[in-house]
This record gives structure tokens, C-alpha cells and sequence, in this order.
């Protein structure tokens, strides 16, 4: 009897274990798909992840690149113009070693061509120093009038020059390097008024210069 009982738990067991057998059989690829789109969704993201660090990567390069481009054109400047306040401080001595040429001297001619080649020299001096450092003369005899350049004092009358010509100069104009340092301090010629017809009232002059001293 017990025999029995035994073959028939055995029987039952091993048809339930047939039984389980497909089911076990159909989740395992099903285990697999799903394990596989996790795997492929976490790639996905992963990708992305690096994709989005590396144009961070590249925007962080170009803003440095651009940076550092920045920071040398700024030092250049700054050397290029770091002594334009100290050159401007020294522009009137050269104005003075001018002015000191036109003065006419004493009636000892030896002592008066010797203070005369003195200041000169000390005058030629003092431009090539200056020239060294970038600042050098505007150019300004016999050139158009120009007001990015010079500086209209007075207007004078002219037959050998065209209108609008710089005729005198009164102060030098200094460029440095591309940068002004002072506009030029110039008298103007004009057309005389029998020459130019002008009227009493408005001569409609489409040259007239805006005279301002400053």
C-alpha cells in the first residue's frame, strides 16, 4: 500500500514538473528581451550623456580660445599705449622748443647761433624719443583740412592755395601708432570775398568750417 502511495506522489510530481517546464520556458526570452531594452535604453543614455559633455567640452574650449585672444589683444594695447598719458605730459615742452625757435635773438650772432642749435638739437632729441614710443607729427602744411585731424582756429584769405587748405600751423598734431593724441591747431585758407561772391546775407558756402578754440 505504501508502495503505492509512493509511485503516485513520484507520478504526480514528475507531471507538474512537465507541466511547469513550458512555462518556465516561454519567461526566459521574455526575461531577456526586457534585460536587453534596459541595457539598450541605459546605452541610449549613456550616449547622450556623453554627447551632451562633450559639446560642453568644445563650447568651455572655444570660450577659453577666446579668452585668452581677448587678454593678449588687451596687453597689446596696453603696451602699445601705456605711456600715452606721460607723452601727453611732454607734448607742451615740445610745443615751448618750437615757439623758441621762432623768437629771434639777441644781437650777438655767435651766442645767438649757438642757443639756436642748442634748443634744435634738444628739440630733435626729444622727437626721436617720442618717435621710439609711437607718437609722431601729423603732417598738416598744405593738406586738406581734415577734422578728424586737426582743429580750425581762424580762416585766412588765400589766392595760392584751394579753399579748405591748412595755410599756418599753430600747434603740431601728434598721432600714436593709429590713435590721436591731439588734433592739430590750424589756420584755414579761404576764398577771398570779391573772388568768392559772397553776400550780405548767407553765401550758402557748403565748405564753411566750424571754427571752436578750445
Amino acid at each position: 500500500m505504501t508502495n503505492r502511495n509512493d509511485e503516485s506522489a513520484v507520478t504526480e510530481a514528475a507531471e507538474k514538473t512537465q507541466g511547469d517546464a513550458p512555462e518556465q520556458g516561454e519567461k526566459e526570452p521574455l526575461q531577456k528581451e526586457t534585460k536587453k531594452k534596459g541595457l539598450q535604453e541605459r546605452l541610449k543614455a549613456a550616449e547622450a550623456k556623453a554627447e551632451e559633455n562633450y559639446d560642453r567640452l568644445l563650447r568651455v574650449t572655444a570660450e577659453f580660445e577666446n579668452y585668452k585672444k581677448r587678454m593678449e589683444r588687451e596687453m597689446n594695447e596696453y603696451r602699445k599705449f601705456a605711456n600715452e598719458a606721460l607723452i601727453k605730459d611732454i607734448l607742451p615742452i615740445v610745443d615751448n622748443l618750437e615757439r623758441a625757435l621762432e623768437i629771434p635773438y639777441g644781437n650777438n650772432e655767435k651766442a645767438s647761433h649757438g642757443m639756436r642749435e642748442g634748443v634744435e638739437m634738444t628739440l630733435k632729441g626729444l622727437l626721436s624719443s617720442l618717435e621710439k614710443f609711437g607718437a609722431v607729427p601729423i603732417e598738416s602744411l598744405g593738406k586738406p583740412f581734415d577734422p578728424n585731424f586737426h582743429q580750425a582756429v581762424m580762416q585766412e584769405e588765400s589766392e595760392e592755395h584751394p579753399e579748405n587748405t591748412v595755410v599756418q600751423e599753430l600747434q603740431k598734431g601728434f598721432m600714436m601708432r593709429d590713435r590721436l593724441l591731439r588734433p592739430a591747431m590750424v589756420v584755414v585758407s579761404k576764398k577771398s570775398d570779391a573772388k568768392s561772391g559772397v553776400k550780405a546775407e548767407g553765401s550758402g558756402d557748403e565748405h564753411k568750417i566750424d571754427i571752436t578754440i578750445q
